[in-house]
């Protein structure tokens, strides 16, 4: 009796490899599990048969009642019999047998996602299963499917092959990358390219695992540059993107610490780092990610934005954004300690750094932060962060006090510190 492992591949979604639950017919005469082929459709707005990439005549989906009692009937029989009835009951119990016969054949196998679903599931928890993973070199087979899957995807849109290289991504964020002879296999093109886009277009879960990838790689980096082995643009660019996109808080946290990591590595590189990340939209994107950040989230953009203000390009994008004063004044005294002095340092650098627009002091009256500025005299904390504050008032008070809005209190400590 076949096991799950080895369902017919007519049971099989053409999109997910998986066992169908509600097959459904489009007009070329293809089935299609219903939630991968509305997929498909609505959410990235195909309008192409994904298993013969011909135009489809509508949109209609059309149960396929025949094939769903014929998958039930099996399903039955698959049950009452004494092998296995999935592929982690298959697989787990002989895990680091069949590893080197599995690795083997998946290059080769129509059902690499059904094959990778089970390497995750045998080596989710299981220590020695991963390290002969790693040396049966799982690592650099991975990277070739991940490759060709990538390949496939791009040049015709096939969606079942970008799936496989969402589930190969799965496998490899079960691995902990810990080894500077893991990182270098990760850092390869095959392997490299496959992870941005991902972050680009990915599922949220594959969103995750490629964030955990590339933070592991950072970590295991230590002192060793790894972004000298990955296009910087290209990366900095798919994780702006992905911030963009209205993330979760958690993903847009491991967003933002490889972020971090990405333009600290690259400092080396001098100021035409820094000008290319301004270049491809961060200033806006870390503006407009502040509203509604959580703390994680906010401590982390305000870093950013601090680096990216200590060039002229990052200040003048940020000046001409027509919130960001707001964005940052509202997180001072608001959020935490760390993000008060990160903000004050963001507010120092665009008002005192250099020449200011008349359009920062506005925004920073208009905003309350001048006001918030007085508060942080009167506050406990840092004194670099005071005398930040000090300096900003001193040089920009007299500016600051022909503001009629400006109550009469407020007036008096501006003078005084003139």
């Amino acid at each position: 009796m076949a096991t799950m492992e080895e369902s017919p591949q007519l049971f099989l979604c053409p999109i997910s490899m998986e066992l169908m639950e509600d097959p459904v017919t489009v007009s070329t005469g293809v089935t299609y599990d219903r939630r991968s082929i509305e997929r498909w459709f609505f959410k990235y707005g195909k309008t192409t048969c994904p298993a013969t990439m011909q135009r489809v005549a509508s949109l209609d989906l059309t149960p396929n009642h025949t094939l769903k009692r014929v998958i039930a009937s099996w399903q039955d029989r698959a049950s009452t019999s004494s092998s296995p009835s999935s592929p982690s009951d298959a697989l787990k119990p002989m895990a680091r047998e069949r590893l080197p016969s599995v690795l083997a054949g998946i290059e080769g196998t129509p059902f690499k996602v059904t094959a990778l679903k089970g390497l995750r599931l045998c080596m989710a928890g299981d220590q020695a299963a991963r390290d002969d993973f790693v040396a049966y070199d799982g690592i650099q087979v991975l990277g070739r499917v991940m490759a060709q899957a990538l390949a496939e995807s791009g040049a015709g849109g096939d969606f079942s092959a970008f799936r496989t290289c969402e589930e190969a991504a799965a496998v490899l964020a079960t691995l902990p990358l810990s080894d500077e002879e893991s990182v270098d296999l990760v850092l390869r093109p095959e392997c490299m390219r496959p992870m941005v886009a991902l972050v680009q277009r990915g599922s949220a879960e594959a969103r995750l695992h490629a964030m955990s990838i590339l933070a592991k790689v950072s970590e295991a980096s230590g002192a060793r540059n790894w972004t000298d082995d990955v296009d910087v643009d290209d990366m900095v660019k798919s994780l702006l993107d992905l911030l963009s996109d209205g993330a979760s808080s958690k993903l847009s946290s491991r967003a933002l610490d490889v972020l971090i990591d990405v333009t600290a590595r690259s400092r080396s590189r001098g100021a035409r780092r820094g000008k290319g990340v301004v270049e491809v939209g961060a200033v806006r994107v870390l503006v407009e990610l502040l509203p509604e950040a959580d703390r994680h989230v906010t401590e982390r953009a305000l870093l950013l934005l601090k680096r990216l203000c200590k060039c002229p390009e990052g200040r003048l994008a940020f000046g001409e954004h027509g919130l960001a004063v707001a964005a940052v004044v509202r997180t001072v005294l608001r959020v935490s300690g760390l993000a008060t002095r990160l903000a004050v340092n963001v507010l120092w650098l665009v008002s005192c750094a250099a020449r200011p627009t008349e359009r920062v002091l506005d925004d920073m009256v208009a905003s309350g932060g001048v006001a918030k500025l007085l508060a942080l005299l009167q506050a406990d904390g840092s004194p670099s962060t005071k005398e930040k504050v000090v300096r900003m008032l001193r040089v920009h008070g007299a500016f600051w006090r022909q503001y009629p809005c400006i109550p009469a209190d407020l007036k008096d400590y501006l003078k005084f510190l003139k």
